[in-house]
């Protein structure tokens, strides 16, 4: 029987199990489930080498309230960071090991949490596993074959020399084209809005800095109507001239995350149109179930030190309601 259990080991889940045990939980009542093969996977996986880590992202000031806090830092610093917070603090992580459904016995109050090799029982359950984990999708179908064309990010097939089409509109898709002109490609970036208002103004500001120097095509406006396959690449119909279809070596979308809204309606957890609803210090409906991290800071997601905050607030209430255990200063 464990007092807290942790659903995903990224910056929320691993701040998350650092916090518990500052406010006195014992190390061997707090488990944390990652699905993934080692912690912070989306980071790893999704940003580029060269990506600055800001502390303040979107609107969210870079203030932190708990044990963990990051300034601005580069990929390797925030992922070291993470390293060292799991091993200083010996913090139990089960790796692959994804997490199939969770259970409340409303007579014991108890989670019940079955994953793909085992069942664990808590008092208290977290769910920190983040939006950009399920990368949002076009509406037109890409053809299977060019999977290896088509890419959700920019680290998992090494792009240099190459003509590349960016899809998308916000901080993500800047930072997608400011890596690959730097890897010498010929980089045009698509969105169908005619201005960049999602992005941070830094994003923006380096966009069309790049356009200024030839090394980024941007094509504001556009809408993409579908995509075939062109002697074994990609090629893009636009609207308005639906007839040609433009050839590219790749297409990287960058269209944000989406809520992993089915398995969290499944637990039993109200929702109020797209976002799940939460009460006091990020509780779901389900009482003693928390979402904390990106699920915490609505569809567009939050910072990391959001994250980290998230989860302190989150210990204070379930260490006040539920553990029994003083919240720490």
């Amino acid at each position: 029987m464990y007092d807290l259990i942790i659903i995903g080991a990224g910056p929320a889940g691993i701040s998350m199990a650092v916090e518990a045990l500052a406010a006195g939980i014992p190390k061997e009542k707090i488990l944390v489930l990652e699905k993934a093969s080692e912690h912070s996977f989306t980071i790893k996986k999704f940003y580029p080498d060269k990506k600055l880590v800001t502390a303040n992202y979107k609107g969210f000031e870079a203030v932190c309230i708990g044990v963990m806090c990051i300034w601005d830092s580069s990929k390797h610093e925030t992922v070291t960071y993470l390293d060292e917070a799991i091993r200083q603090n010996g913090i139990e992580v089960k790796y692959e090991e994804a997490v199939w459904k969770i259970n409340k016995d409303f007579k014991t109050g108890l989670f019940t949490v079955t994953t793909d090799k085992g069942e664990y029982h808590s008092k208290v359950t977290a769910i920190a596993i983040g939006i950009l984990g399920k990368p949002n999708k076009p509406a037109y179908p890409v053809p299977a074959s060019l999977k290896e064309r088509a890419l959700f990010d920019v680290t998992s097939v090494q792009i240099k020399h190459s003509n590349v089409l960016v899809v998308g509109g916000g901080d993500s898709a800047s930072e997608y084209c400011q890596y690959l002109s730097q890897e010498g490609n010929h980089v045009t970036l698509s969105y169908r809005q005619t201005e960049f208002k999602r992005m941070n103004f830094i994003n923006r500001d380096s966009l069309y800095a790049l356009e200024k120097e030839g090394k980024v095509k941007l094509l504001t406006g556009t809408d993409i109507l579908g995509v075939i396959e062109s002697e074994g690449k990609p090629a893009v119909s636009f609207a308005g001239n639906d007839s040609v279809y433009e050839p590219y070596d790749y297409i990287v979308y960058a269209l944000g995350g989406t809520t992993p809204s089915n398995f969290l309606k499944l637990i039993g957890i109200e929702f109020n149109g797209p976002d799940p609803v939460l009460c006091e210090e990020y509780e779901t409906s389900v009482k003693g179930l928390f979402l904390i991290g990106d699920l915490s800071a609505g569809s567009k997601g939050g910072s990391i030190n959001w994250a980290f905050n998230s989860s302190k607030r989150a210990i204070n209430k379930i260490c006040e309601e539920y553990l029994s255990y003083p919240p720490s200063p």
